[in-house]
């Protein structure tokens, strides 16, 4: 928790993993936090990579020589890609004004890689954790500090 952390009215909450983003707005002040959800993305299904088939290595190819593909992996950098243009196109049209990103080391840094200039100056704070599965209330407290 962050107690210092003071999230102003308007203020977009993004939490994200590699398969699911919300974007929480703050509907109350930096003293008073109220967070509503604005937007959900989800990742559409993806099987594990062993799931996909056919990405093995030619008969000739060398011991080695050749990894299979994560598909899942470049899943998830897509859709922390598509993530990151929703926030950015949100700076561009000047809809946010102060961000905070909660999210696991992963997706964190592929967030980061792929925010613009504009979104990048906006963010308050990164939290490093996977808060995806919790509901708004124990967001709000788990970034805020406030029980």
């Amino acid at each position: 928790m962050n107690k210092d952390l003071k999230i102003p009215h308007d203020g977009m909450i993004l939490v994200s993993d590699g398969r699911k983003a919300l974007f929480l707005k703050n509907q109350g002040d930096d003293v008073y936090p109220n967070f509503k959800v604005e937007r959900v993305l989800q990742a559409p299904d993806n099987p594990q990579t062993h799931q996909h088939g056919t990405d093995r290595p030619g008969v000739r190819a060398q011991r080695g020589a050749v990894e299979q593909t994560d598909w899942h992996e470049l899943a998830e950098r897509k859709f922390a890609g598509e993530v990151a243009e929703t926030v950015n196109a949100a700076c561009f049209r000047g809809d946010v004004n102060a961000i905070v990103v909660a999210a696991p080391p992963r997706t964190l840094a592929e967030l980061r890689n792929c925010f613009s200039d504009a979104a990048k100056q906006r963010i308050l704070a990164e939290v490093n954790k996977d808060l995806t599965k919790h509901p708004v209330y124990e967001i709000e407290q788990h970034l805020t500090g406030r029980a």
